[in-house]
């Protein structure tokens, strides 16, 4: 039996990270940069108005009030796009659109809701507008530079590229971006007993629900899922499909047969693809106990039980941190949520970390944990209500009101 934390030590310490790649920035969402990204060019480029209104000299409309307005000449429009050829003087104004450049000669912007037309009742080129309000120099401008300037990093190395990191990178010219690529997983399930094809079921088979589960989970990580069906317990069949997977996948995950004691088809091919580099473990969890991992022709290999709810919580704590580490995410375990628990999440003295499902409930104090159903390992209708995994440390468990860890799911 080893612990938890020595089992996660030596997978993170065996996977290396993925050589970057350079993608468009149309491709890079959810990917991590890897290479800090510096700014060639402000942003903006130049100063521009920030709402739509008129372009002024401040000192022209000192103490003007919705009371007593101000009347200023209108000698241009400037709608955004357009570069201004007509200056801004005394007595003058110039009606602008938000993003439009400034005319040289104004340092302000008044806007339209606080200007009405004048006596000729034209505020537009050649009439007079009223300027009920006073300006101060740089109300509503947009300075150049004033969000970005040359040199400035926009997006640091090891951060996961969201919608806005994108954004500012098209904001300084950059339509490419270097990234560690997603890692390309497949997934194997193996065992006589499984039917994927949704026939009927023959005495002492089940349904494949592991390999449509850990595809899924792939996805929801960012990760390239391949699917690699499944194999019966022949050592040929399973050595062919394993040793094409290691030559075209970053990782492959297996599910079934990783039991101690058992005499497996998994376990001989890959003590003969690895030799002496495969781990067949006991990990003092529960649910998933047994756990095999390795690195065949440089590939790691995740050999995951077969119990549904135990395969899924072998690939959250010990496949996911390993592919996120691969994929250059500086942050690769979850981070356990403080919340009290709703009800007793009872458990026995066993000498293992036991992680109980239970749905987060949010209440007027605060989110608390209960459990969503049964415990036992093949009990996936449980796992699909929960959307945590308490932590419960060997002991008795613990009692409604106490606070419990909790690894809330999901993709972030």
């Amino acid at each position: 039996m080893i612990t938890l934390t020595e089992a996660q030590s030596h997978i993170l310490g065996a996977v290396g990270v993925l050589e970057p790649v350079v993608v468009p920035i149309g491709d890079a969402l959810g990917l991590v940069n890897a290479v800090a990204v510096t700014a060639a060019e402000s942003v903006p480029p130049f100063a521009n108005s920030a709402m739509d209104g008129y372009a002024v000299r401040a000192a022209d409309v000192e103490g003007a009030t919705d009371g007593s307005p101000v009347p200023l000449r209108v000698v241009a429009e400037l709608p955004a796009g357009r570069a201004p050829t007509v200056p801004v003087g005394r007595g003058e104004a110039i009606r602008i659109m938000t993003g439009a450049p400034m005319p040289d000669g104004a340092d302000a912007i008044v806007m339209v809701e606080q200007t009405r037309p004048g006596d000729d009742g034209n505020a537009l080129t050649g009439g007079t507008v009223l300027i009920g309000n006073a300006a101060v120099a740089g109300d509503h401008v947009r300075a150049a530079g004033g969000d970005v300037r040359p040199g400035d990093v926009v997006v640091e190395a090891g951060v996961r590229l969201r919608p806005a990191h994108l954004g500012v990178l098209a904001s300084v010219g950059r339509a490419e971006v270097t990234v560690f690529p997603r890692a390309r997983v497949g997934v194997l399930s193996t065992g006589d007993e499984l039917v994927g094809d949704g026939s009927a079921l023959a005495p002492g088979q089940i349904r494949d629900s592991n390999r449509p589960m850990l595809l899924a989970l792939l996805r929801e990580l960012g990760a390239e899922a391949l699917d690699l069906g499944s194999a019966r317990d022949d050592e040929t069949v399973i050595a062919d499909a394993i040793g094409a997977a290691v030559d075209r996948c970053d990782a492959v995950i297996t599910s079934g047969g990783v039991s101690v004691g058992d005499y497996d088809a998994v376990k001989v091919v890959l003590n003969r693809l690895a030799p002496g580099s495969m781990h067949w473990w006991q990990v003092a969890i529960k649910p998933a106990k047994p756990l095999a991992f390795g690195v065949v022709r440089g590939v790691p290999v995740f050999g995951l039980p077969g119990n549904p709810v135990s395969s899924l919580v072998s690939f959250e704590l010990f496949a996911r941190p390993a592919l996120l580490r691969m994929t250059g995410h500086p942050d690769v375990l979850r981070s356990p949520v403080r919340m009290r628990a709703g009800a007793a999440l009872s458990r026995r003295t066993d000498g293992k970390i036991h992680f109980v499902r239970v749905r987060v409930e949010r209440t007027p104090d605060g989110p608390v944990a209960v459990s969503s159903g049964s415990q036992f390992s093949n009990a996936l209708a449980s796992m699909a209500a929960a959307d945590g995994l308490a932590v419960l440390p060997d002991g008795p468990g613990c009692e409604p009101g106490d606070v419990v860890k909790v690894l809330v799911l999901g993709s972030e």
